[in-house]
């Protein structure tokens, strides 16, 4: 798991505790912000593991270009 990943997650939880706080106490507009940081966690998160993929795969294509030589 690499930063982006990471950070995407606890961006998701804080939104999450951030919607649980604003349905207690009635807060609207602290639930709109938390809504708003899990969709922007769950985005990085997404993003994260895209650039990981991405790299595992040119390490991949680098391990198979050596081989072949």
């Amino acid at each position: 798991m690499n930063r982006d990943e990471l950070a995407g997650k606890a961006t998701t939880i804080k939104g999450k505790v951030k919607q649980a706080a604003g349905d207690l106490t009635g807060n609207n507009r602290l639930r709109s912000e938390g809504a708003a940081d899990e969709v922007a966690g769950k985005t990085q998160h997404a993003l994260g593991h895209a650039k990981r993929k991405v790299g595992e795969a040119l390490e991949g294509l680098g391990h198979a270009i050596k081989k072949a030589r």
